[in-house]
């Protein structure tokens, strides 16, 4: 029978068949010896073939996955989801504060496997004048290079009703730093969810994770058409980013500000870095493209040394 993995906790995957019966499945040895270099050679969002005992023997072709570098194992991925319409990248500017670095490798990341992106800019309750002005930035750049972006509260529900129609009918990816909010973003949105919450870290200001596997949940919207479920899907927060199996040549094209300059290049191959007639580098100086934008770039290309996994930022 075939159906959807809605949940995955490592080695059992919970998938809802085609004639909603909800099966704990395990994965047939073969799947890790195909050339899958993945952590999870399936993956939440995976359509699958259940044969007997349970056993998942075939996974339907994906149309596309976010994915990222292991963290143990740098040379293998960990595919957080595949299938999805759009991914919700949650953010705080504060409590903790969530990196430029991260947030530009997460969209190059989507631009690469074709996932559109959503910023959305949690606890905006616990801002100060200063915080909210370096917020009011931040969303000012990433509007401008394309991206859409959404000032919330998930504690206070400010912002939140918005949110709901951009879900509906969609299957949508959660991601973000642990402890960015993104459980109680999803219990203010589904308030049935009953995700587990946990405070930030005081002596280090960083998340506290309180998701330790992905999982779809159902989103009943009103006036979802009949047959268009909305989904979305919580995956553990992550503390840094690595990118996987870019080519540097192809890096450009994932920072669309830059692939927009690159075309005005002396030479079709500039890694701008440091060639003449670089029209990125003129674009940075004159501040069309932003220093921090182009610092992720760089750090990216430098990923190629080594296979680096950065985990922080």
């Amino acid at each position: 029978m075939k159906g959807l993995v809605i949940k995955n906790t490592g080695s059992w995957y919970t998938v809802l068949t085609d004639d909603d019966q909800l099966l704990d499945c395990k994965v047939k040895g073969n799947f890790r010896i195909k050339g899958i270099r993945s952590t999870n050679p399936v993956a939440v969002g995976d359509r699958v073939t259940v044969g007997e005992g349970n056993w998942i023997t075939e996974i339907a072709d994906r149309r596309n996955y976010i994915i990222r570098k292991s963290i143990n194992l740098s040379k293998q991925s960990h595919i957080l989801a595949a299938n999805v319409d759009q991914a919700f990248l949650v953010i705080t500017v504060c409590k903790p504060e969530t990196s430029t670095t991260f947030i530009d490798r997460f969209l190059a990341s989507a631009e690469a496997y074709r996932v559109p992106v959503i910023l959305i800019f949690n606890k905006t309750d616990l801002l100060n004048d200063d915080e909210r002005r370096y917020q009011q930035m931040m969303i000012q750049l990433y509007e401008t290079i394309g991206y859409e972006c959404h000032a919330i509260s998930a504690q206070t529900g400010d912002g939140v009703d918005a949110l709901h129609s951009i879900l509906q009918g969609k299957i949508t990816l959660f991601s973000g730093n642990s402890g960015v909010g993104k459980s109680t973003l999803i219990n203010r949105l589904v308030p049935d969810a009953n995700l587990r919450t946990a405070d930030i870290s005081d002596a280090h200001q960083t998340g506290m994770h309180t998701t330790t596997f992905s999982e779809m949940i159902n989103l009943a919207v009103d006036g979802s058409p009949v047959g268009t479920p909305s989904w979305l899907i919580d995956t553990p927060g992550i503390k840094g980013f690595g990118t996987f199996d870019m080519e540097r040549e192809e890096l450009t094209s994932y920072f669309k500000e830059i692939f927009e300059f690159s075309k005005q290049c002396r030479f079709s191959d500039c890694t701008h870095t440091h060639e003449p007639g670089c029209a990125v580098l003129k674009a940075v100086e004159d501040h069309y493209i932003a220093q921090s934008r182009y610092q992720s770039y760089l750090s990216m290309l430098d990923d190629k040394d080594e296979n680096k996994y950065r985990e922080a930022f």
